[in-house]
Parts: structure tokens; C-alpha cells; sequence
């Protein structure tokens, strides 16, 4: 099968083992792919649920940056409000908690902003109603 639609995103790291650590604690996914190639340490990221990955790259040659911006982030959903105030509670001892769990009601849900190493934002939430929304807009077509 071939690759269809989304694939990834990928972002230029400080220190490549430092943001898998974060990913595998705060997002639950895990490396599925790693090379190092020409001074470039690789790593494709995935939480299993879908074929997409998240590529951190590590070089000299290449700066970290924050391609998302103060308010761009990566939506994650979690199983549970708990989940949220649990991970949430975990990032506001590391001094990584971007904003406190808000509930924003349908179709937002309840939700948590937190920085990983190189300043990307990432959205633990539940109750997001993504899923409905493009389950509605597929049987509309």
C-alpha cells in the first residue's frame, strides 16, 4: 500500500533523544524508524493509531525552530479529562505547561497546552468532536 494523504510533519530538534523522551511521555508515540546519515541523526515518531508520523530531525547544518508559531500546535487526543489533568499536572512540574486544562464545551472539549523542548506547542485534549465532524462531512459528499 502506498502512502495516501497526511503523511507527517517534521521538526528541526536541539537534542534529538530529549524530544523523543518528551513524545513517548506526553503524546504516547514511539519510534518506528531512526537513521544517521551525513552529520544527521532521524527519527519518525508515531502513536500507531494512523500512518502518520512525526519526523525530528537533529543536525548541525540546521537550526531549530518553532514552524508553528505562539498558538500553532499539535492536537492530540487523549482518553480521558483525568489523562488531560494528569499530563498537565506532569508538564506544570517540569515548567513546561503552556495553558491550564480549559473546558471550551462541544466541539473543543476540555484541553491543555504543553511546550516540548524546542518550544512547539502541542494540545492534549478529549472530547473533540474532529472524528464526528469529518465522519459528518464524508457522508455528506
Amino acid at each position: 500500500m502506498s502512502d495516501l494523504g497526511l503523511t507527517h510533519i517534521a521538526f528541526v530538534v536541539k537534542d534529538l533523544e530529549r524530544s523523543i523522551a518528551f513524545y513517548e511521555k506526553y503524546v504516547a508515540m514511539r519510534v518506528v524508524h531512526r537513521r544517521f546519515e551525513r552529520g544527521t541523526h532521524v527519527a519518525w515518531i508515531s502513536d500507531h493509531t494512523r500512518p502518520f508520523v512525526i519526523v525530528l530531525i537533529q543536525s548541525a547544518e540546521m537550526a531549530p525552530e518553532t514552524p508553528l508559531g505562539p498558538f500553532g500546535h499539535l492536537g492530540i487526543a487523549v482518553t480521558s479529562r483525568e489523562e488531560v489533568d494528569r499530563l498537565a499536572g506532569e508538564a506544570r512540574r517540569e515548567g513546561i505547561l503552556a495553558r491550564e486544562p480549559t473546558d471550551s464545551g462541544p466541539p473543543v472539549g476540555y484541553w491543555t497546552f504543553i511546550a516540548d523542548p524546542d518550544g512547539n506547542m502541542i494540545e492534549l485534549s478529549y472530547g473533540q468532536e474532529v472524528g464526528l465532524a469529518e465522519e459528518t462531512a464524508r457522508r455528506s459528499r
